[in-house]
């Protein structure tokens, strides 16, 4: 369906340009013209998604809002962009993240601080263009574009050892991607010379040269979601990050790997998709019990999410190689919610973070003693985290239990120790920092959440319990796309 508006072109450049009018035009001497125009440009950018959330037909088969033009016409090479149910609600969710995050780093920024907002409002219209993107080559475009933001991000504004970190986010991410590169070159002479994503959807290939696809296509996107083995660039990354860094990261980056998965490797190779299912379903159990473990074992605040952040992911990708209806909007539910309760509990270590300059566990205690409404917050979306009913993190996870159940019980069952994993990990720390007698000095000092907090992280905690309690907005718009994926993965397409 094609709009006779540019909605989609809106929504990636609009933020994109405001970036670079803050780059142009901010001065260390005068921040406040960065922080105004930053925040101007981020809730243009958001009121521009809502329209696509309003005008999109939830019966309807296909991409909507289709947009096309020529580019690079002398090889097929087009400006095509289009969405479906599938990547519907992380376009309106970037831009949310993008507000927040702006917003976070109102006071807390005070170095370069034209070129931090510049930043993240670039990053910002570039993850939304890898959600719209039908094009495979503006599709890598924007997909390896997004790295050099947040390359900046972390290296600049980073801890200590944010140098080393930066450039393991970027290497892990960047030689994962040249594989993919080389998929797409492959499929554009399959197909008779198109970088259709929608052509090579119906492109037949020999189960041999599906499965190399495929294998490229999961370097690519398994650094990215990040998927145990290839995970260890995360914890560093998000240590390093400063705040609006980790919530970006985990709230929209880490989504765009799994989108690849539903996007590219489904339903171009879904033979090799099936062949391979129970070495994906493996790598997925793996982090999520594993890596479960692991976040409990974790004396560092960020480290623990990231790794309960890895573990939810698995949640995602176990969900969308199960092959059921149930399972696979599970995993996008999961993603949705991951980016309301991930990127909140990263903004809540960084508000401790800016008053103590620690994210070491033992350094707190009793914290609900000083910082009551914040306690509140904190335990709500630590609850969140680990899947309590009545918070969006229990839709998604419920629904990929049911969907592997389903597919094997036996899968389902070791799925379903996350649930047991998740709330051990997330109420140990709860306990640890929130609650019991104020652990020394320092947190006896502690000032509440001042207003600018308080509304970032109420406007997460009414996502955060509006998806839990009514999901209906969010599965409805996936459920045709499911179906036709579903679908088209079922029939062969061995030549």
């Amino acid at each position: 369906m094609a709009s006779s508006f540019p909605l989609l072109s809106l929504a990636i450049w609009v933020p994109i340009a405001f970036g670079v009018f803050v780059l142009a035009f901010g001065r260390d001497d005068n921040p406040g013209l960065a922080r105004g125009a930053s925040l101007i440009g981020s809730i243009v950018s958001f009121l521009i998604t809502l329209p696509l959330l309003q005008r999109f037909d939830n019966a309807a088969h296909g991409m909507q809002f289709v947009e096309k033009t020529g580019w690079i016409e002398h090889f097929n090479v087009f400006y095509s962009l289009g969405i479906d149910g599938l990547s519907l609600w992380f376009i309106p969710l970037t831009a949310l993240i993008t507000v927040i995050v702006v917003i976070a780093g109102w006071e807390v920024i005070e170095k370069k601080v034209s070129q931090y907002m510049g930043a993240f409002l670039i990053l910002s219209g570039l993850m939304i263009g890898v959600f719209c993107a039908l094009d495979g080559l503006l599709f890598y475009v924007f997909f390896e574009a997004t790295l050099i933001p947040m390359f900046i991000i972390i290296g600049v504004w980073g801890g200590t050892n944010r140098v080393y970190a930066a450039l393991k986010f970027f290497l892990y991410t960047f030689l994962g991607s040249l594989l993919m590169l080389v998929a797409l070159i492959y499929l554009y002479s399959k197909s008779n010379g198109s970088f259709d994503i929608l052509v090579w959807h119906k492109t037949a290939m020999p189960l041999s040269a599906q499965i190399l696809v495929f294998l490229a296509f999961l370097m690519a996107f398994a650094v990215k979601v990040p998927m145990w083995p290839v995970h260890t660039w995360l914890p560093d990354a998000h240590v390093e990050a400063p705040t609006g860094g980790s919530v970006v990261l985990a709230a929209i980056m880490l989504k765009l790997g799994a989108y690849g998965f539903l996007r590219f490797s489904l339903p171009i190779t879904p033979d090799a998709s099936h062949y391979l299912a129970p070495f994906i379903i493996t790598l997925s159990l793996i982090a999520v019990i594993y890596i479960g473990l692991v976040a409990m074992v974790q004396t560092d605040m960020k480290k623990l999410v990231a790794y309960s952040s890895i573990a939810h992911m698995g949640f995602v990708t176990l969900g969308f190689f199960v092959f059921n209806d149930m399972a696979m909007q599970g995993g996008i539910a999961q993603m949705i919610s991951h980016g309301f309760v991930s990127g909140a509990m990263f903004l809540c270590i960084g508000v401790l973070y800016d008053r103590m300059h620690t994210r070491a566990i033992a350094d707190y205690g009793g914290v609900v003693n000083t910082m009551p409404r914040f306690a509140a917050f904190f335990v709500l979306f630590s609850l969140a985290n680990c899947g309590l009913p009545g918070t969006s993190g229990f839709v998604g996870e419920f629904m990929v239990i049911l969907g592997a159940v389903k597919f094997n019980f036996w899968i389902g069952l070791l799925a379903a120790t996350a649930l047991i994993l998740g709330a051990a990990y997330s109420l140990w720390l709860v306990k640890r920092v929130v609650f019991g007698e104020v652990g020394n000095s320092h947190v006896a000092q502690l000032l509440d959440l001042n207003k600018r907090e308080f509304f970032i992280l109420g406007v997460l905690a009414l996502a955060t319990i509006w998806m839990g309690v009514y999901p209906a907005p969010f599965t409805d718009t996936m459920q045709t796309s499911v179906a036709d994926l579903l679908k088209h993965v079922a029939i062969s397409k061995v030549n």
